[in-house]
């Protein structure tokens, strides 16, 4: 009787420890996902409501065993909503170790630099998984870079990041402006460098090209910027043919062609370089640049000089079939 008591003891002891050790096994064993996927934990979410619905998409085996396991080896602190990226094989601590960490998965918008407010606003409104309306934001109050955003972000926060990003980017700069810069305020700063982003795509021209037009405010003289002609027209879009006579002459609040000084506002969203480049343009003589042909430009301190680069580009268009 005594040897059959040890050996119903042993085997009890030998049950608990293979339930305690399958239990133990069970928070951190493989789980059944095959592959690398994602899961929604919807905002408000409770452990148990998460629990559920991973176990209706095969993320975890069964909700009542993870709870169960959660309860002891899981800790206090509570999960995250969002959405996640699970690898394949997550164990259960894994995944709830990925829940409570809150690192969600996250998503680019790329705004290029000088990209008007409209094609901001177009751009967000096309992306799906970001949610709400939003008006046109300001022109030149973006600042272009890459933002992530999570699935489900309102566009709105979205925007308010982009305009946070040149605010902080501006009260940066500006303290740092030389006496080479003509710009008075902040606004105008946008505002020329929004020209001269539209002007050049070359970071060696920047500075030379916003010390151009610094030149041309102290002397009184027509900044005549082509890009000032289409944003009235275009709200910044590319204009797809070549500017009319008439919209030369045309007299606006943009048209640098028939006013002085700057615009009333700016014709895009400058990025980093280009306000920069406004608030500490190149020494420069020049009062004049004109394409060379090559993706730059020729720059000249006369008229003379200047009328004789501009026979050149249309020598180069002209050998292209342009005229």
């Amino acid at each position: 009787m005594r040897r059959l008591g040890c050996l119903i003891l042993i085997a009890a002891a030998t049950v608990l420890a293979f339930i305690a050790w399958n239990f133990v096994d069970g928070w951190s064993a493989s789980g059944p996902l095959d592959h690398e996927r994602t899961i929604i934990i919807k905002s408000g979410s409770s452990l148990s409501m998460a629990a559920k619905a991973m176990e209706a998409e095969g993320v975890i085996k069964s909700a009542d065993a993870f709870l169960n396991r959660a309860k002891i080896f899981g800790g206090s602190e509570p999960i995250k909503a969002g959405e996640f990226q699970i690898p394949a094989g997550a164990s259960n601590g894994q995944i709830l170790d990925i829940l409570q960490g809150g690192k969600t998965v996250q998503r680019l918008v790329t705004i290029p630099e000088g990209t008007p407010s409209i094609i901001v606003y177009e751009k967000l409104m096309a992306e799906e998984l970001l949610t709400g309306d939003i008006p046109v934001p300001a022109e030149g109050s973006i600042l272009p870079d890459s933002y992530s955003f999570e699935r489900g972000e309102p566009r709105a926060d979205v925007v308010r990041r982009m305009q946070k990003a040149m605010q902080d980017t501006l009260a940066e700069l500006w303290p740092k402006r030389t006496k080479e810069s003509v710009v008075k305020t902040p606004e105008e700063a946008i505002i020329l460098a929004a020209i001269v982003e539209k002007e050049t795509a070359l970071a060696r021209e920047r500075r030379t090209v916003a010390g151009v037009y610094g030149n041309r405010i102290r002397k009184n003289m027509m900044l005549q910027a082509d890009p000032t002609i289409i944003y009235p027209i275009t709200k910044g879009k590319p204009l797809g043919r070549r500017i009319r006579q008439s919209e030369i002459a045309q007299v606006n609040d943009y048209n640098t062609y028939a006013m002085i000084g700057l615009p009333k506002g700016p014709i895009a969203n400058p990025g980093r370089a280009s306000i920069e480049a406004v608030l500490d343009p190149a020494k420069t003589k020049a009062l004049f640049f004109v394409a060379d042909g090559k993706g730059g430009h020729i720059f000249a301190e006369t008229l003379k000089q200047h009328n004789a680069n501009v026979e050149k580009w249309f020598a180069i268009r002209r050998e292209r079939g342009e005229m």
